[in-house]
């Protein structure tokens, strides 16, 4: 039987067995391949608390519905149950049998608790007797109501057995006689999950793990009793609600309510350490949980909990070599960009490029006495964003500040309600999201009165405003003041805001209303172009791949002819290389220091090429249930960079993958006499190329004479 489309889910598990070859790749610096480990735990985590958690509800709803792939729920969550387990089980054999003996070979040793020295022994006993204890609250489980375990918190089970002639108090006060006592401790999240440990050896800082150390002093927390069993465990909940979107001026409150059920709502899946022979049978039941949903590790639990160890001195050679930020060498790094961006467009290209020009942009907006109003959309900003405090200057400086914050953003919710309540005690215009529909789209516009004129100059981009992020994810972002694309931009804050209809928009393509009607016209006449004559070329790259219209359009112009070079991060339901309906298609997938997150569409179009920008992947949750915003690349010289950027992703023979029409992604290799051609670093190379020519040019400083 012809596959036509793999699974979604599955495929979401191979991309992360590609950020696990990451790990598993010896050439990779050994704290980076750490680094891996924690993004495959980080990844899994979200990964069962939103997608594993809406299958097996969609189990007790309609067992029997098939996906586009021919699973049923049963089928999806067994075979992702066998792959998922397969992954973690190699992610943590990485971790116990090749991360933590080459780190100790660097001089970070981990050491066991069966390992302490007599002084590390005192060391830790005291620790946990003066800092730890304290704060520890063992919970019984044979109450009436069995104690909550809350959504991603780290527990210590401990399977207590009573010392003969000691009769507990608490027993006493149930009139409970049972032989057998489990007792559960939450882990408080605000201890550090590292210790390091005195060391007598001067070339080693060795450290231990706050779990170790509760474990081994466990039985402190239990007076007359003795600890028969212990284990370590953590429980995934589902976190897939959706708020009421008829909740009208109560919104916030209902999307508070959201957060709340997150913390208590049905488990979804249990990771543990290997003890626990009486202990995990008694939780799988509390919780409702089979054999298919429990993760056993051996060693260590949460690898994420040794990202502590990037902050010490050792981490630095076991890590990239530094890059850098590079200034754009197109925009003035202290005047105001104004006159620059009405020159010409200017593409701005994260991480390689700083990110300072869009704070920049904004602040400066914020002070310039010029600039009437800001208008922007927020979807992740991160922690004490300089954005959010250019934003409220600005409407304390008494300009018209519109910014619509989409609660809906799933993880970020409570940080977005905050700084929503923020900005509008600041004098913002704030609005909360569309109903029915989450606001993915980034775009910024700052209106500015000039010589008696309007001027609007707009920022749109690929990725979020977000400055923390801006340092580690790939997008590509552009400052224009085509007054065209205001025009579009302008359109598009009056329908979100307000009670505008849809106007027809000359340059940017709206979703759900036209980008994905707009994307499956330009394939089409991909495939008109070649029936004609001149074949069809279409190269995109996103982070993932799985509307189902789009794909079969993609196999269409395949079948007519038309070239299709597909670079997808992550999901990609389309299956490549199948005679008579993809052989003309190939997929590569790039995992590197840096997240690939840009969106990048060129179709060829008869040797008139258009090339996009866009803020949504082709998904169906992008192009049918989001507000995104696709934009062309106008100006001529930014043409050629992106087309150029777009290229290269396609040369790289390092750190690529290829998907086979088997659902298998192999690992792009250089035959022997082939350079070594890795996109990231080529980039980077490039940037610096051109900051340090910009560097070596002389600065041309033209004196004005005035009269005295």
């Amino acid at each position: 039987m012809e596959i036509r489309f793999f699974n979604r889910e599955l495929s979401w598990i191979e991309f992360n067995a590609r950020v696990l070859h990451q790990a598993l790749n010896k050439n990779t610096p050994l704290i980076e391949r750490l680094q891996f480990l924690a993004i495959v735990s980080s990844n899994f985590d979200e990964f069962f608390q939103v997608r594993v958690a809406a299958i097996k509800r969609m189990q007790l709803t309609d067992s029997q519905q098939r996906d586009v792939s021919g699973l049923t729920p049963e089928m999806q969550l067994k075979q992702i149950s066998a792959r998922a387990h397969q992954v973690i089980r190699r992610q943590h054999e990485c971790l116990m049998n090749d991360i933590m003996p080459a780190l100790a070979e660097e001089g970070l040793v981990y050491v066991d608790s069966s390992s302490y020295s007599p002084r590390q022994n005192e060391y830790t006993q005291n620790m946990f007797v003066n800092e730890i204890y304290p704060l520890l609250t063992p919970l019984r489980t044979d109450t009436e109501e069995f104690p909550h375990i809350g959504n991603m918190t780290f527990q210590a089970a401990f399977l207590l057995k009573p010392i003969e002639g000691i009769k507990s108090p608490s027993d006493q006060l149930k009139g409970s006689d049972e032989s057998v006592r489990i007792a559960l401790v939450p882990i408080p999240a605000g201890l550090s999950r590292v210790v390091w440990l005195p060391s007598d050896k001067t070339k080693e800082k060795q450290f231990a793990l706050l779990d170790d150390i509760i474990e081994k002093n466990g039985t402190r927390l239990f007076p007359g009793f003795t600890v028969e069993e212990k284990m370590f465990f953590k429980v995934a909940r589902d976190a897939d609600f959706a708020v009421d979107e008829d909740s009208g001026s109560n919104f916030i409150h209902a999307m508070e309510d959201v957060l709340v059920q997150r913390k208590s709502s049905f488990a979804v899946q249990l990771s543990c350490s290997r003890e626990g022979k009486i202990i995990l049978p008694f939780l799988m039941e509390k919780l409702g949980l089979e054999e298919d949903d429990v993760y056993k590790t051996d060693g260590i639990l949460d690898p994420c909990a040794l990202m502590e160890l990037r902050s010490t001195d050792e981490a630095v050679k076991m890590s990239y070599p530094e890059w850098q930020h590079f200034y754009p060498v197109d925009l003035p790094e202290t005047d105001q960009y104004w006159d620059t961006i009405k020159q010409h467009d200017i593409l701005l290209h994260v991480p390689y490029e700083s990110y300072q020009p869009v704070i920049k942009f904004i602040s400066d907006a914020a002070d310039d006495s010029d600039v009437l109003a800001i208008k922007m959309t927020l979807y992740r900003t991160g922690r004490d964003s300089p954005i959010i405090t250019a934003l409220e200057r600005a409407a304390r400086n008494g300009k018209q500040v519109t910014v619509l914050v989409e609660l809906k953003a799933r993880f970020d919710e409570e940080r977005n309600i905050a700084w929503a309540n923020e900005l509008e005690k600041a004098g913002a215009i704030v609005i909360y999201g569309l109903v029915n529909l989450k606001v993915h789209a980034k775009i910024l516009m700052v209106i500015r009165r000039e010589c008696d004129l309007i001027r609007r100059y707009v920022h749109i981009a690929t990725g979020n405003y977000n400055p923390k992020t801006a340092k580690l994810y790939s997008d590509l972002s552009l400052f224009t003041a085509n007054q065209e694309i205001a025009n579009d931009a302008t359109s598009f804050f009056n329908l979100v805001t307000g009670y505008s209809t849809l106007q027809t928009m000359k340059h940017l393509s709206m979703a759900p209303v036209s980008m994905k009607s707009r994307i499956l016209a330009m394939i089409q006449r991909e495939i008109d172009r070649t029936k004609a004559g001149s074949r069809g070329l279409v190269i995109a790259k996103m982070n993932s791949l799985t509307h189902e219209e789009v794909i079969k359009a993609l196999y269409n112009a395949s079948c007519a002819g038309v070239k299709i070079l597909l670079n997808i991060r992550g999901i990609c339901m389309l299956v490549p290389g199948v005679k008579n309906m993809s052989e003309n298609i190939k997929v590569v997938s790039i995992v590197d220091r840096y997240l690939e997150h840009s969106r990048i569409f060129y179709f060829q179009n008869g040797g008139s090429p258009e090339l996009y920008l866009a803020s949504a992947d082709w998904m169906s949750r992008n192009l049918d249930r989001r507000i995104e915003l696709m934009f062309p690349i106008l100006d001529p010289h930014v043409f050629t960079e992106v087309k150029s950027i777009l290229d290269t992703y396609f040369e790289d023979n390092t750190n690529s993958h290829m998907l086979e029409s088997t659902g298998v992604w192999v690992p792009n290799e250089p035959s022997i006499d082939e350079p070594l051609k890795r996109a990231q670093e080529l980039l980077y190379k490039k940037y610096k190329r051109r900051a340090d020519k910009a560097a070596k040019e002389p600065k041309i400083e033209f004196k004005v004479r005035r009269k005295n």
